[in-house]
This record gives C-alpha cells, structure tokens and sequence, in this order.
C-alpha cells in the first residue's frame, strides 16, 4: 500500500475515524462521526466518501467488537454489515481489526490526561478508532517482516 488507511470505531451512535500518515506508521484521530439514527448510514457513508476523498485513502480498517472470549455476537454482525456496506460503496479494500478493549483504553488515557468526564464523549471514538488502526499497522508490519525472513 502507498496511500493512507482510514481507520473506524463503529457504533450506533457515532463513528470514530483516525487516519495514517502516508508511510503507514501512525495513525492520527481525524473526527467523531454523529449519527441521527441507528437504522440510516446515508449522511455517515457520504461522510466517510467525502473524507476518502480529502485524506487520499487507499483502505480502510473496520473495527470488529468481538466478546471476551473471542466470538462475535450482534455487535460484531453490524461491524461486518457495515464494512460491507462499505466496500460495495467505495470499492476499497476493507479489513476488520479486533477492536476488544480499545475503548476502555482510549478512556483510561484521557483520565490520565485528565480530560474531564464530560469532554471525553467528544474524542473518545476519535482514540479508539487510532488504536483500531495502529493495531492494523503494527500487525501488517509484524507480517510484512516475517515474509522478508
């Protein structure tokens, strides 16, 4: 890949959305994506397309909600949905990431930083869609140098 990876933290109510830098070494938090209604994508899909567009994307990396224990339930069955949403719509290539605990971390980062309470729900999609990706990157670096060996 020579473009950038968009990375997304997908939920009901908003979609997180982080963004590499074009040597795929970082991913960056790009916005929090507010959703009207669980049930319609129209305005985050053109959203994401407009983004696609600004960013230069050349992929993008789907967060998947997988249990503890490493099966998928109704969460991750709309992760899926909507990464094939994506695909049809955009024709990039889209991967999923196991996205366990990325929330959790991202919020446990901000109360370090002291972000207060209040002022979390604006970034904390944001955080976890970069661990979304910086997970992705890590991994296909990790299976690009195995390949070299």
């Amino acid at each position: 890949m020579t473009g950038k990876i968009m990375g997304l933290d997908y939920g009901t109510k908003t979609v997180g959305v982080a963004v590499s830098d074009p040597l795929l070494q970082v991913a960056h938090p790009k916005e929090t994506i507010f959703r009207d209604s669980e049930k319609r994508l129209r305005k985050t899909l053109a959203r994401i397309e407009a983004l696609i567009q600004e960013e230069q994307i050349e992929a993008i990396v789907v967060g998947l909600p997988l249990m503890p224990d490493g099966t998928e339930g109704e969460r991750a069955k709309k992760a899926r949905e909507f990464a094939d949403r994506l695909k049809a719509r955009t024709d990039l290539s889209v991967y999923l990431q196991d996205e366990r605990y990325t929330t959790t971390a991202s919020d446990e980062e901000l109360e370090i930083m002291q972000v207060k309470k209040e002022d979390r729900k604006k970034v904390i999609d944001q955080l976890a869609a970069c661990h979304i990706l910086d997970e992705f990157l890590n991994r296909s670096r990790e299976e690009g140098s195995k390949k070299e060996n």
